[in-house]
């Protein structure tokens, strides 16, 4: 029972963050040439698109992206409690489909904070991952280097972020919970 709800969970929760990076990407107008933007497009494509028809963009926002991780965390939601839990609640999926998709989207800052931390220490030249992570990244930790500049060729900055945005989750849950 346990190892299902795990599978289900991991497989909803990697195509809910692959949307979220999509959704990411066109937000912080990242290199749509670049393979990891090609990648993340090509994989979610065949949800956005048809969604696109209907849900247009507002303000530079990919509100198709956005509605289908909503949609995603919703789809996940239900179907562990018609699985597991026996009966659906509508609105308890929806609200829980909306809160997991704010998780994810956590996880997902905190993921390329650390990823991008690592490749900082190991990439040498140009590495098209680096590149677009520091896209992603670069508008939340501009203003945290205005306030905390490097240190000695130390930047604190990611370190900085990942704890407030920590706090930020902690803080969530307490409130919701």
């Amino acid at each position: 029972m346990n190892a299902m709800q795990f599978l289900i969970g991991i497989v909803f929760d990697l195509f809910l963050m692959v949307v979220l990076l999509r959704f990411w990407l066109q937000l912080a107008k990242a290199d749509f040439y670049n393979p990891l933007s090609q990648t993340v497009v090509k994989a979610t494509s065949f949800a956005v698109n048809p969604l696109r028809k209907i849900i247009p963009g507002v303000g530079g926002l990919d509100l198709a992206s956005l509605i289908l991780a909503f949609l995603v965390g919703f789809a996940k939601i239900s179907l562990l409690m018609v699985l597991f839990y026996g009966g659906w609640n509508p609105v308890g999926a929806a609200i829980t489909g909306a809160m997991t998709v704010l998780k994810e989207a956590f996880s997902l800052v905190f993921w390329v904070l650390i990823i991008r931390a690592i490749l900082s220490w190991v990439a040498q030249g140009y590495n098209p991952i680096a590149a677009v992570f520091d896209q992603l990244t670069e508008p939340m930790l501009r203003p945290i280097r205005k306030v905390i500049p490097p240190l000695g060729g130390l930047d604190l900055s990611i370190l900085v972020l990942i704890i407030g945005m920590q706090f930020l989750q902690i803080l969530m849950m307490d409130l919701l919970g």
